[in-house]
């Protein structure tokens, strides 16, 4: 996307809570802003198209009437090749509205005619494959296949084998030739079914090119290299199928983070334990020292220190005491408390965690979107030319048809770029599961890839540099009459509303004992403040900008304020709109962690820009003390999009946030950062990448993550191609063989794989 255009895609966020200590709503709820949705499908091969669902998420999406949705686990559907016969063959009944692929996870979405499941079903059967229907608890199921026996593969190689030692030894052709033919039925049974099953819905897989690559070397009466070359390929297809499933399974390990039982109070007041899926909302669950925490809650006794790596990827435990979130899959590490159920298994923090995650396997990165339209011109461009080497020379010049037909086979088995093919999605899932173990949630590929172009980075600066818990530094009497009451007014509108600066009025009355007052047509007024009134009198309480738009702003007022403001301190005032009654000072302090976060960002080549709601005093002192580029206060969210729309002109800008005011700057953005996810549905659900908890250090990680990606896609990609190449020349030349070909394209693609999985130890 070029820098100075709009996202196209739903994209993002809204996340935890609300923003700025200055210029922004002092009561804005919160509420989500966008949604996203990258394109789906795990990797492509031959002939597959995009999906007919378009961009369109089919799982968020509006089902037509007389439509009905389905997820579909497909146990043989693991690769790009399964993929292309699924859409052509569903894509063209009239029922099927929309297909969505997750290779990854094995997971087919379709939109279909109402009662024409059946006919779906049995479509897929026809390519001879079996489906099951999902529920929606199935995200983590993780269902797998029946293995294989291995012995009849063991065999095939031990006849291939013998194949190659019957024709070295000169003994006669026939032995040579059934040993040959009973390692092919044994070990290419499946292949030739597949193929066969390809050629017959007028798909050129690599299947249908082995097929029929083996059987020209059989009637070329190439006995040991048809056979060794069969068993080769299925020999690979199973190193690289174990291979796939461990980035497949690369969050297992976070769905066994859960113990299935748990201790619950009874009516009675006896505990008992139960199945964790069989615990309801608000019961309450009692947590031992070194036990799991089987849900998310909310501590109601005891105290504990908790370690919640495995949601936060924080490296030290928590402390926990009454009040406190509890996330499922997290560790009890000292002491007892119980905790009331706020979550069903199938929704907890850790649960929806790992929905995203394959949810994020299944998107595109822009580099696989590349290899996929690579691939879909390359396999039959090197068909046909492979037609050609086998007809041309014996045709036109006389060439010898036993060895350009020969050297036209071996060009078919390396025809299928499956090295090309499969290393984007692997390396891609590797970085994603990677990310996850540290509490960063990425959302799709697309950010993981793209990360590594950020040139700008702009901050929200309540909570997300600051800890967004600001307390009450001074007060101020500026009109006597009123005296007290003026301040027992300002802590009544406070009291109503969930902003910083407001909750610290708040609190300070709360700690003197103020009692409230009764507050009618109470009211936010957008980026300045609230309104409501208070025994027939309207009163606003508000920043410095509602003062100045109300008329009530003067000289010896503005002066103290830039005192007060000078000293990056947050003024808020009461008026009646005739007079200022009083005005109170609050700072915020920043958090230990935005210095380094800053700093390593700075050592990555990211700029960093501040967007704050303060006013512009603030805003310079707090970037002053954590060394921020640039610094831009008086922000509404409509500036804050301003200032995206400004510096993305010089490159990939990232926007980092955790409220509502920050939702138009985060969908302009090319990569939305959501603070402090866990246990936020939207977050979660909504950004593109979610910090899961309020560490900024995680985006220096992320961006580090992002970089080390590309450099392994590039290097698994040009490994895939100079292999490819080399290959190419050498049958030209009449010194490649077919065995030497699958061995080469095979251990082509087990290199590339195990590359992208090294991205898991990251």
């Amino acid at each position: 996307m070029p820098s100075h255009s709009v996202k196209t895609t739903p994209a993002h966020h809204a996340c935890s809570h609300d923003h700025s200590l200055g210029n922004d709503n002092l009561s804005a709820p919160h509420d989500p802003a966008h949604s996203h949705d990258p394109d789906h499908a795990c990797c492509a091969g031959d002939s597959v198209q995009e999906p007919t669902s378009g961009d369109t998420n089919l799982v968020t999406a509006k089902i037509p009437d007389g439509s009905t949705l389905t997820r579909l686990r497909i146990a043989q559907m693991d690769c790009p090749t399964e993929e292309a016969l699924i859409r052509k063959k569903l894509g063209g009944m009239t029922s099927v509205q929309g297909l969505e692929f997750n290779l990854m996870q094995r997971v087919l979405t379709v939109v279909h005619d109402n009662g024409a499941l059946a006919a779906v079903e049995a479509a897929i059967r026809d390519l001879g494959m079996n489906s099951e229907a999902m529920g929606s608890e199935s995200q983590t199921a993780f269902t797998e296949p029946a293995g294989k026996p291995w012995w009849p593969l063991a065999l095939a190689g031990v006849a291939a084998l013998g194949a190659e030692i019957v024709n070295w030894a000169s003994l006669p052709e026939w032995f040579s030739a059934l040993l040959a033919l009973i390692a092919i039925a044994i070990g290419g049974i499946g292949t030739y079914q597949k193929g066969w099953i390809a050629l017959r819905h007028g798909n050129l897989n690599i299947n249908a090119l082995m097929s029929i690559a083996v059987t020209g070397a059989v009637l070329l009466r190439q006995w040991p290299e048809a056979a060794m070359v069969m068993v080769l390929f299925t020999l690979a297809e199973l190193i690289e199928a174990k291979s796939l499933d461990r980035a497949r399974n690369a969050i297992r390990s976070l769905v066994q983070l859960t113990p299935e039982l748990a201790t619950v109070q009874q009516a009675d007041g006896n505990w008992v334990e139960l199945p964790v899926k069989a615990i309801t909302i608000g019961q309450i669950v009692r947590v031992k020292p070194g036990e799991r925490v089987a849900l998310d809650g909310l501590v109601v006794s005891g105290q504990s220190s908790i370690n919640q790596a495995p949601i936060t990827g924080e490296s030290l435990p928590v402390e926990k005491t009454v009040g406190d979130n509890v996330f499922a899959g997290t560790i009890n590490e000292s002491g007892s408390f119980e905790y009331r159920v706020t979550a069903e298994s199938t929704n907890s923090t850790l649960a929806r965690i790992i929905h995203a995650v394959e949810e994020a396997q299944g998107a595109r990165a822009p580099t696989q979107r590349f290899v996929d339209q690579f691939a879909k011109i390359y396999t039959p461009a090197v068909f046909a030319f492979a037609l050609a080497i086998a007809l041309v020379p014996p045709l036109l010049l006389s060439g010898d048809w036993h060895d350009w037909v020969y050297r036209a086979l071996v060009l078919l088995v390396i025809a299928c770029p499956c090295a090309l093919v499969i290393s984007t999605p692997i390396t891609i899932v590797s970085g994603l599961a990677a990310a996850a173990r540290h509490g960063i949630l990425i959302k799709g590929g697309v950010y993981l890839e793209e990360g590594y172009k950020l040139a700008w980075l702009a901050l929200d600066k309540t909570g997300t540099i600051t800890h967004g818990k600001p307390v009450l530094t001074d007060t101020v009497m500026l009109d006597q009459p009123p005296g007290l009451e003026a301040v027992r007014i300002a802590t009544s509108l406070a009291a109503r509303s969930d902003h910083p600066v407001s909750r610290a009025i708040a609190t300070n009355g709360q700690q003197n004992g103020t009692v409230l007052l009764d507050v009618a047509d109470f009211a936010a007024i957008p980026g300045r403040g609230v309104r409501g009134t208070v025994g027939d009198v309207h009163y606003q309480l508000g920043n410095h900008r509602l003062i100045h738009e109300l008329g009530v702003c003067t000289p010896p007022l503005e002066a103290q304020l830039g005192d007060l403001e000078e000293e990056g301190k947050t003024v808020i005032l009461l008026t009646d709109g005739e007079r200022v009654l009083v005005l109170f000072a609050v700072a915020d302090t920043v958090k230990d962690s935005s210095r380094a976060a800053i700093q390593a960002l700075h050592e990555l080549g990211i700029k960093t820009v501040m967007l704050t709601g303060d006013n512009a005093h603030t805003a310079r002192a707090i970037a002053a003390q954590i060394q921020i580029d640039e610094a831009l206060g008086d922000q509404l969210p409509e500036d804050k999009l301003r200032a995206i729309e400004r510096y993305a002109q010089s490159g990939k800008v990232g926007m980092v946030g955790d409220g509502i005011n920050d939702a138009p700057a985060l969908a302009r953005a090319d990569i939305g950062f959501a603070m402090g996810a866990a246990g936020t549905d939207t977050a979660i659900e909504t950004a593109d990448v979610a910090l899961m908890d309020d560490d900024l250090n995680k985006i220096a990680r992320f961006v580090r993550l992002s970089r080390t990606t590309r450099t392994v896609l590039v290097q698994n990609i040009t490994l895939a191609l100079i292999i490819k190449a080399v290959f190419l020349v050498l049958t030209l030349l009449g010194m490649g063989t077919m065995w030497m070909a699958v061995f080469a394209d095979m251990g082509a693609s087990l290199l590339v794989v195990a590359n992208g999985l090294r991205l898991v130890r990251q």
